[in-house]
């Protein structure tokens, strides 16, 4: 029997169990893969079983910690609170939650976590067992939200048997894996309180949500901590508001409402884009957002992405809101017969695409329920596929280094559910791992992560204060055009199989615009920025002044003028408070001289000079996309 860890491989002799092996590694494995299938580490091993061993600081074995400190928080809880009733609780991003049917309040969180300690120290194991589903209904007869479940596995997936875990006296329904025994549980934190709807949908039941942290290390999650406490500093929503860029509404809940200051910034993103794929040959198409069922069944997404999606009667046939661009950019291919000498086809939307988002996830710009994909579809021939793949690499390159980001790569292969024969997956991945190779890139390996249709490239940008998000794509799909029938003309007079790249840089546009906000603490770069200049006089006097510099910039750049009854220095605040780049104050030697005494921002430095002369400072800082001002 063959054991992996990292590149290396070992040979365990007969009889031999894992466990008896993580002994010697100190608890940094939580789990096993046995033919890429996460198991618990006692799970029976075979001869034949090649088994890939999952480390604690894996983004698997990270997930496995997190679920398994979610079943300790929920042991805790029912101990506290006997009335209280489980339901479920995932891992998510850097820990968990889980939801019950019961009233908590933020006073409660110190003796649960006080009782997660106690529990932790006890050393209990986590033991799994296999039920009929009659027996497990006997078990939870009490609990109609695991019955529920139940009867939705026996429904959708026709189970027989489901499992359970036992962890001291609390017993969860858990499709599992765990770590061993809650020892390996070192680091968590009970972070806050949110209500949430069972399964999502406003017509059930109003859970309490307790959400928190885990972490591998206790010094992981002080310095996550840490990091949190810099985020709070930067977080989107509040300087969203203070600077006046969008809001939410309870009339339309996860969907953004973007104010003038917020749509500068949104087109000016568009705009960026927009001529930088016209620079690359790029075409744009702009499809519809209701499209009917039989588009949706043919591309795969009402089989694979339904639950996601939202739905209409029209003529009382079934349509669906688009949730991605693809099927709707097929169509317009399909329009005409296209030769070898056209392709490739390089073809942009920036569509508008609603997607149906629990209420307890929905997160600022972070999380939306609708926003627009800056996608771009692209058609080649397979001989082409390596070159329009390093292409794109390139154009995400310089985009993500224009707004100051640097980034990793993973690659993300074949997932359990997926369209098209393995021999397809095997090239799409082939072809991809290729041009990363070709342009040395480091990646990581995602297996099992990728979209439906094809394995893909992702992108992870790391902020000004550490943060990753994972943000572009490049995503490889021969089961598409297969699906819709593209066809091209080729040298040989024969009709040929077009291959279809999708791809998104910015993602979401209104998620990056998030994303800079906190990147930047919204304090834009010049070219970015929504409020460019503001002009100010220092007294009545000289209002006229003030207007007649505002007018003369507002040809070429975004300015407003203060001329309210506010003292200068509260002026100047209210400027500091806004994020503006630049800051003319003007008066009586202004006037005279027909010059502006300029202040740049998160500077004290007053400096004289021309509007001729500070224009030629903005023209470049604006035309090199600067990230530092040029006014020394």
């Amino acid at each position: 029997m063959a054991v992996y860890i990292d590149k290396e491989e070992f040979e365990f002799s007969k009889g031999k169990r894992i466990l008896e092996y993580i002994d010697d590694k100190k608890k940094e494995i939580v789990a096993i893969k046995i033919d890429n299938e996460l198991k618990d580490i006692d799970t029976e091993i075979k001869d034949k079983d090649e088994v890939e061993i999952v480390k604690i600081d894996s983004k698997e074995g990270l997930d496995i910690l997190r679920h398994s400190t979610a079943h300790v928080l929920a042991y805790a809880v029912t101990k506290l609170f006997k009335k209280a009733i489980p339901t479920i609780g995932p891992s998510i991003e850097n820990g968990f939650y889980y939801d019950f049917d019961q009233k908590f309040k933020e006073e409660d969180f110190s003796k649960i976590e006080k009782e997660m300690y106690k529990i932790v120290k006890e050393k209990l194991p986590f033991i799994r067992q296999e039920l009929s589903v009659d027996e497990a209904k006997k078990l939870f007869k009490n609990n109609k939200f695991k019955i529920e479940i139940i009867n939705d596995l026996v429904k959708e997936e026709k189970v027989k048997t489901v499992s359970i875990y036992k962890l001291g006296d609390f017993v969860d329904l858990c499709r599992g894996p765990h770590v061993p025994d809650t020892t390996y549980i070192k680091a968590y934190k009970i972070d806050k309180l949110a209500g949430a709807y069972w399964k999502g949908n406003s017509d059930n039941e109003m859970l309490s949500r307790i959400y928190g942290f885990a972490f591998a290390s206790k010094e992981d999650l002080k310095a996550y901590l840490q990091m949190l406490e810099e985020a709070k500093k930067r977080d989107h929503k509040l300087l969203g508001k203070q600077l006046d860029l969008f809001s939410f509404h309870e009339e339309g809940p996860g969907f953004p409402f973007f104010h003038p200051k917020g749509t500068i910034i949104w087109n000016t993103l568009v705009d960026f884009m927009r001529s930088e794929m016209m620079k690359r040959n790029y075409q744009e198409n702009k499809t519809p957002i209701i499209l009917n069922k039989d588009l949706w069944l043919k591309s795969g997404h009402w089989d694979h992405y339904k639950e996601n999606m939202y739905f209409t009667l029209i003529d009382n046939k079934e349509f669906a809101v688009k949730p991605m661009n693809c099927p709707g950019n097929l169509l317009v291919y399909k329009t005409h017969l296209h030769s070898y000498k056209e392709l490739p086809i390089r073809v942009g939307e920036f569509g508008l695409v609603h997607r149906h988002e629990m209420s307890g996830v929905l997160n600022g710009l972070f999380r939306v329920r609708v926003f627009t994909q800056d996608d771009a579809h692209i058609f080649c021939t397979e001989e082409q596929l390596e070159d329009e793949i390093i292409g794109v690499i390139d154009f995400i390159d310089f985009i993500y280094k224009t707004f100051g980001y640097t980034y990793n790569v993973e690659l993300s292969t074949k997932p359990s559910k997926a369209i098209g024969s393995q021999e397809i997956w095997d090239k799409a991945e082939q072809a991809l791992k290729n041009a990363l190779e070709k342009k040395k890139m480091d990646y990581k390996l995602n297996e099992g992560d990728g979209a439906f249709y094809g394995p893909k490239i992702d992108y992870h940008l790391k902020d000004s204060i550490g943060r990753t998000w994972q943000c572009g794509t490049i995503q490889l799909d021969f089961s598409m055009p297969e699906r819709f029938e593209l066809e091209y003309d080729g040298a040989d007079g024969k009709k040929h199989r077009p291959v279809m790249l999708h791809r998104a840089i910015y993602g979401s546009i209104e998620r990056f615009l998030g994303m800079l906000i906190e990147h930047y603490e919204a304090k834009f770069p010049l070219w970015l920025s929504p409020e460019q200049i503001r002009v100010l006089p220092v007294a009545h006097a000289f209002d006229d002044y003030a207007l007649e510099i505002a007018e003369k910039l507002k040809k070429k750049y975004r300015v407003s003028y203060d001329v309210s009854d506010d003292t200068l220095s509260k002026k100047i605040r209210n400027a500091e408070k806004q994020k503006i780049n630049y800051v003319i104050v003007v008066g009586e030697k202004e006037q005279k001289d027909k010059a502006i005494t300029i202040r740049k921002r998160g500077s004290r430095d007053l400096i004289s000079s021309t509007i001729k002369d500070f224009e030629k400072i903005l023209d470049k800082e604006i035309a090199e996309k600067s990230l530092e001002s040029h006014l020394n």
